[in-house]
């Protein structure tokens, strides 16, 4: 008898009638002999209704009251879960985070969990219940309801995963595994039976929204296979082939490693590009530069320092779309006077693309090619990153989708 922890997404729980369909499949699993947790998120567009109606309020409400709001949407689906397999004659209980309870810190609408109790749960499942747990939410040490952020809910499902030691972590989506790169942009992508962690969390990073990175974060350090698979399939299909459907995300890398060498190309839509011009080159100016933006909670991602000419420099890095404007801002108020830049500039209408791989620590001329095939479309590079299984680069919004389709051609993943 195996532990299984199974996520379901808001579009999973987005009706009565796929409710009673997520009810069948667990039963099912529960029929096989498995003992079975579940944490669904909230129903689909209920944790944003949610927060408008805060947001209709008042137009900058408290983080901890916000949180208070948020967390209702997945107590409701764990409830209503919970009746839906009790009415096919299972016994399942529901648990808000607080109950479990799952600790975390306290910052408020992105806290970070620092324990969770097994307890209470490892008891209903060897009384043969099946446990229904909130995502997304926690409780920290003052007993305050905390939420995890945005797609929280994977985090907390492979949290309990790990804290269960279970033997796998299903996350049910409405796709049905990881795809070489966005189906939607291309149309040859193709579904990847298995994926390292490094590579998903370098594909999670660098923009695939199939899983929240923070989860597969977890699911590394803590050696939890996990598997994204499809909810929209019939609940009742056969238990072997459902277990062997998806992608597995695991610890060992693909064997053929030495062949595959890019994996997936993923892009991200959400970024802007701020250069600050003319800056004095001496030592600790990017710390100067940064580290107001740092002090605004924006997350600084690719990073350039020119090289000096006659001791002044110029310094680009890239921030979140969204926190375009606020970045720009703290700048002008904090490191124009202060640094001496003599001007600062950006650009939000850019996007950046990435080939990942573990396959290329063993190749060499992955770069050449990738900026080769971009050089033949007329696409310009504007900056470069890399790692040692990932090549990023940063270009004009407008040439994104060429971009991902020629580089997905040119490394042949419809093929592989």
């Amino acid at each position: 008898m195996a532990l299984i922890v199974h996520k379901y997404g808001g579009t999973s729980m987005g009706s009565v009638e796929r409710i009673r369909n997520v009810a069948k499949r667990v039963a099912k699993w529960h029929d096989a002999g498995h003992q079975i947790v579940v944490v669904p998120s909230a129903m689909s567009g209920e944790t944003n209704r949610l927060l408008g109606l805060a947001k209709e309020l008042s137009a900058d409400p408290t983080p901890r009251e916000l949180d208070m709001i948020a967390a209702t949407g997945e107590q409701v689906s764990v409830g209503l879960l919970a009746i839906a397999l009790q009415a096919i004659g299972k016994d399942a209980v529901s648990y808000a985070g607080w109950q479990v309870p799952i600790k975390t810190d306290s910052a408020y609408t992105k806290a970070r969990i620092s324990s969770i109790d097994d307890k209470k749960v490892k008891a209903d499942l060897d009384a043969g219940r099946i446990v229904i747990i909130t995502g997304f939410q926690g409780v920290d040490d003052l007993g305050n309801i905390t939420t995890l952020g945005r797609g929280g809910s994977d985090t907390s499902a492979v949290a309990v995963a790990a804290a269960l030691q279970a033997q796998e972590c299903l996350i049910y989506t409405d796709v049905d595994g990881v795809y070489t790169t966005d189906p939607r942009v291309v149309t040859d992508a193709r579904r990847l039976k298995t994926i390292t962690f490094e590579e998903m969390l370098e594909m999670a990073s660098l923009g695939s929204k199939v899983l929240q990175i923070r989860s597969v974060e977890f699911a590394g350090n803590y050696r939890m296979p996990t598997r994204v698979l499809s909810s929209l399939t019939d609940p009742l299909m056969p238990l072997e082939e459902e277990a062997a459907s998806g992608t597995l995300i695991s610890f060992e890398e693909d064997t053929n490693m030495e062949q595959a060498t890019v994996t997936g190309i993923a892009f991200n839509r959400d970024e802007a590009k701020i250069t600050v011009l003319c800056v004095p080159d001496r030592p600790g100016i990017a710390y100067q530069i940064l580290g107001p933006v740092a002090d605004a909670n924006i997350e600084v991602d690719m990073i350039i320092q020119n090289q000096s000419v006659e001791g002044k420099t110029d310094f680009t890095f890239t921030v979140p779309r969204a926190d375009y404007n606020k970045a720009m801002q703290v700048l002008q108020d904090s490191v124009r006077e202060h640094v001496g830049a003599t001007n600062i500039v950006g650009d939000s209408k850019v996007s950046k693309v990435s080939v990942v791989g573990v396959g290329m620590r063993s190749h060499v001329g992955i770069a050449s090619q990738m900026f080769r095939t971009l050089s033949e479309e007329g696409i310009n590079i504007q900056m470069i990153s890399t790692s040692e299984i990932k090549i990023s680069v940063l270009i004009d919004e407008k040439y994104m989708e060429l971009a991902v389709r020629a580089l997905h051609k040119a490394f042949g993943l419809e093929n592989a």
